[in-house]
């Protein structure tokens, strides 16, 4: 099993769920969904399972609930897929 983690800044409340880029170690991504309730860290979490082509539930919230500044650990898919994905996008 390949796991690692994935740090991640989160918008919420955005037009549209995206990547948008890298910074150092961080990734940040844009969701619609509002924070409350857990909404954006699902959506969040979500996205992250779409762009890598994972089950969500390979992927868990290990830090920062009720902050933008997220840690994800990861069970599954590649940190350099997700780079190259990223990449393309910009």
């Amino acid at each position: 099993m390949n796991t690692w983690t994935l740090k991640v800044r989160v918008t919420p409340r955005a037009s549209r769920n995206e990547v948008v880029r890298w910074d150092g170690e961080t990734l940040y991504v844009r969701v619609t969904a509002p924070p409350a309730e857990g909404h954006a860290n699902e959506a969040c979490r979500d996205l992250l399972a779409k762009v890598l082509d994972v089950p969500k539930s390979r992927i868990s919230l290990i830090q920062g609930v009720h902050s933008r500044d997220k840690t994800f650990r990861m069970e599954d898919g590649d940190p350099q897929s997700l780079q190259r994905f990223v990449g393309r996008q910009g």
